[in-house]
């Protein structure tokens, strides 16, 4: 089997793009038994996401689209670079009820994001659209560019969330006090 490392790329990323895909359709449009963009923005401000509407937009976006070009193999770095940015997003959020999803911990989305990261570096193999491209959009500078600044921009979102959630609490202590 000649190529079999590029059969197995692609499966790969069908099954995590598609996986993706699925997650941010349910915040952007409510599709697949999903909550839908206005009552995701709730939620996301609850959890200290601000603005909430502009953070599942984003969010949504880094699902669905990252997943969508992952399955299709086409702007593969950048592709990866943002739904493991978004992977980390979901990660703060399930970190402290620890690591197993049965107990609402990161395993899924670590897993998720692990996966996408590990494509957008790989590549998409022979069966992708950057393939057929002739990786116009998969170069060695974009990998570094994208993975760099989904890095920073995860980092920042999450310090940002971490500082909401910090004066929520110290709010409430008050309150009680």
């Amino acid at each position: 089997m000649p190529h079999r490392k590029d059969l197995g790329l692609l499966t790969l990323r069908l099954g995590v793009g598609g996986v993706l895909v699925a997650h941010g359709t349910q915040k952007l449009f409510g599709w697949c038994g999903g909550d839908g963009l206005a009552r995701t923005a709730e939620v996301m401000e609850a959890m200290g996401f601000r603005p909430g509407r502009a953070s599942a937009v984003v969010a949504g976006l880094g699902e669905a689209g990252g997943g969508l070009l992952l399955a299709l193999g086409f702007a593969t770095p950048a592709a990866g670079a943002a739904a493991a940015g978004t992977m980390a997003g979901a990660v703060s959020v399930n970190a402290p009820a620890g690591f197993f999803a049965q107990s609402g911990g990161y395993e899924f989305p670590a897993l998720l994001g692990c996966s996408a990261a590990a494509l957008g570096i790989s590549g998409p193999g022979r069966y992708s659209l950057d393939h057929l491209t002739c990786h116009v959009l998969d170069r060695p500078w974009l990998i570094a560019t994208a993975f760099t600044t989904s890095a920073l921009a995860a980092a920042a979102v999450i310090k940002r969330r971490m500082a909401v959630t910090a004066e929520r609490e110290l709010a409430e202590e008050e309150l009680y006090e």
